[in-house]
């Protein structure tokens, strides 16, 4: 996808060669690893993976008019550290 969010179209040899360096394993049945990644995830990729769908479920929530006020949010601001919950 492009950043318009349209398909990009590539030519068949561009696609197959960046298939090339897809990483493939091969696993028995029933003995596939878990799905945590976070041991081979970075931060990065984590924030890349999660941002779109925060996007979706924040503008499916309730349309714009609707939305509470960020200063109505129920959060709290505390240091580094601050342990009170009062």
């Amino acid at each position: 996808m492009s950043a318009t969010g349209l398909p990009v179209q590539d030519s068949k040899d561009e696609r197959r060669n960046r298939r090339a360096s897809w990483p493939v394993r091969r696993f028995r049945l029933g003995e596939e690893p878990g799905e945590d990644l976070s041991s081979t995830t970075s931060a990065e990729e984590c924030l890349a993976m999660m941002w779109p769908l925060a996007l979706d479920a924040f503008s499916m929530a309730a349309p714009a008019s609707d939305r509470a006020s960020r200063a109505l949010w129920p959060v709290r601001i505390r240091a580094l550290g601050q342990t009170d919950f009062d």
